[in-house]
């Protein structure tokens, strides 16, 4: 976990610095990379590190007292028996990682299909999110190990035991406005367990938004998307805590895209928009590496 946060996110906050010194950054991570995200951020926060202008959090946990049913998978038992299936390959399968989270939708991702592909013979033609579904993920063995004993199973993140550089952290130190985005449906991240955010931060802003969808649709939600909407509110320093339920009832609901609103309280948190000659990334010493979209969709 720790070579992801130093080689991930510092390494490019760095790279950024020498590209374009003394900027401030609108940082952002989905799922894991968001977790990842607010580990770093507290870790800068107790360190006076102030590059990081805000962050933004897509369908990420940082308390997995109410993890969902991904539980039903985590016990000590069964972290054990993945870590010697691990051990052999040094990775847990793209087939196995994919197999559980299939079994959490088991009835939209395998029962449903089947009936509709096999038996009805009513095949769905691919779309662009089911190909970007088809692009698994395959877990690092030390790296899953400790997400899975450090996180899911101890909770050490939310409860202050979570340590880098051998010292502890805590999302409480966080300042910085944080916009947290949860899905209803959400069976990797349940939205109710993304909202406990609101207990662990002590930033004098937090903004909550729960979309309408589930861990993917939900938030590639562009606008013109058919039957989207959502609930959004902030939380400024000083205002009492309003539990989940509370909120949801109380909060309106708003159709459409969740995309233009957050780009708007990007551009809140945000200076004057200034015209750049270039980023001048060559002349910092990071030349392109390749034209884009790069190598790594041929697999290479």
């Amino acid at each position: 976990m720790d070579d992801y946060r130093r080689l991930g996110i510092m390494a490019a906050l760095d790279v950024i610095g020498a590209i374009q010194p003394k900027r401030r950054v609108h940082s952002v991570g989905y799922c894991l990379g968001g977790t990842l995200l607010a580990i770093a951020t507290a870790a800068m926060a107790r360190n006076g590190d102030r590059r990081l202008k805000t962050m933004t959090l897509l369908a990420a946990q940082t308390d997995f007292s109410e993890a969902g049913e991904l539980m039903l998978f985590i016990t000590d038992e069964q972290v054990s028996f993945l870590e010697a299936m691990m051990w052999d390959r040094g990775v847990l399968d793209t087939q196995q990682m994919a197999g559980a989270f299939q079994l959490l939708r088991s009835n939209d991702l395998i029962w449903s299909r089947i009936v509709r592909d096999y038996m009805l013979g009513k095949r769905r033609p691919p779309n662009d999110l089911m190909a970007w579904n088809a692009d698994q993920t395959r877990m690092p063995y030390r790296m899953h190990s400790e997400y899975l004993r450090s996180l899911l199973l101890n909770n050490e993140l939310a409860t202050g035991r979570y340590y880098v550089d051998e010292k502890p952290i805590a999302i409480n130190d966080i300042r910085i406005p944080i916009f947290s985005v949860a899905s209803v449906t959400d069976h990797v991240a349940p939205w109710k367990s993304v909202y406990r955010i609101n207990l662990l931060a002590n930033s004098q802003e937090v903004t909550f938004l729960l979309t309408t969808g589930g861990h993917n649709a939900g938030i590639v939600s562009e606008p013109g998307h058919r039957g989207r909407s959502f609930k959004i509110a902030t939380r400024r320093g000083g205002r009492e805590y309003v539990d989940p339920e509370t909120w949801q009832e109380q909060t309106p609901s708003v159709r459409g895209s969740w995309w233009p609103t957050w780009q708007n309280w990007l551009a809140e948190h945000s200076g004057n928009p200034t015209e750049l000659p270039g980023l001048g990334a060559a002349e910092a010493g990071y030349p392109p590496l390749d034209d884009a979209p790069g190598t790594y969709v041929f697999q290479r």
